[in-house]
């Protein structure tokens, strides 16, 4: 099995196994789905901390207004007799006005925020670092969680405008926001590798050969974005270690170049006739004219 280690600019996202007589399209799409898979569980996590925290999301004409406007105009929540929290609720209050304020009880938050938490270090970028591969098995399986959790702390479901709900039911608006821009679509994803595109048409043994055990980098791209960037020689870690080596050898040849000084040897103990002198009484003469 190849492995890809699939980048998004310089930033690593995942690891991916896959065998070298794999078609290019279908790495692709896998690569892109995968990808948005975890843009869309980080959503979610980001959604369901503030559905902890802060309650189901406000009806969208009641969302940014003060309990003042809100009586003025009238205005009532249908949803919040409808969708209460196991165990009932306590009030905090949203700053920001989005969320009605009536948060699960202590023991129902940390459902959500456990699962959250299970859910993110699934997803984690840091899996690159501890060599474990991401499938989309994966990511469905850290949706599931993230549902389970949502379906135990309210048992009658969320509004149908709450984002979590919309984005378990991919019906999530991200137009004009900076997480739609993030999306790359299947038909317009391109990966490349060594400065090369992979066309679609070929297989992923056309570039690499048929070495199951080679590992690459391979960089994600929206098509029309142009080549990424290449990948520097030696990582940000290894230059650090070699400035670092650098520096100390720097500082070791300083000290030598002190030490070199000679100086010293206009010392006293440094005179290899001391001892005649001290004999001859001779000692600490100076001849000068007076």
């Amino acid at each position: 099995m190849v492995c890809l280690h699939v980048k998004r600019g310089d930033e690593s996202q995942f690891l991916l196994q896959a065998p070298g007589s794999t078609p290019i399209e279908e790495l692709t799409l896998q690569v892109t789905r995968i990808y948005n898979g975890r843009l869309k569980v980080e959503r979610i996590c980001s959604e369901m901390e503030e559905l902890a925290e802060h309650g189901i999301f406000l009806p969208p004409n009641m969302q940014g207004l003060t309990d003042e406007q809100i009586e003025d105009l009238k205005l009532k929540d249908e949803w919040a007799e409808k969708c209460v929290p196991s165990g009932g609720s306590v009030f905090k209050k949203d700053e920001i006005g989005r969320r009605n304020g009536h948060a699960p009880n202590e023991k129902m938050m940390q459902v959500l925020k456990k699962t959250v938490e299970e859910a993110k270090a699934l997803m984690s970028k840091k899996q690159v670092q501890a060599n474990v591969c991401v499938t989309m098995e994966m990511v469905k399986d850290a949706l599931d969680q993230l549902r389970g959790a949502v379906m135990i702390v309210y048992p009658m479901g969320l509004p149908p405008y709450d984002p979590v709900r919309m984005e378990f039911e991919n019906k999530e608006d991200l137009s004009g926001t900076q997480a739609g821009l993030q999306i790359i679509d299947e038909s317009e994803a391109q990966m490349w590798w060594a400065a090369k595109e992979l066309k679609r048409t070929q297989k992923l043994s056309d570039y690499v050969g048929k070495n199951e055990k080679t590992k690459i980098i391979v960089k994600l791209q929206q098509k029309g974005q142009g080549a990424p960037a290449r990948e520097p020689v030696i990582s940000n870690e290894e230059q650090k270690q070699m400035m670092l080596y650098y520096y100390k050898r720097q500082e070791e040849l300083k000290k030598l170049e002190e030490n070199d000084d000679d100086s010293c040897l206009d010392s006293t103990w440094a005179d290899n006739t001391a001892l005649k002198k001290h004999f001859h009484g001779v000692k600490d003469i100076k001849w000068r004219p007076r």
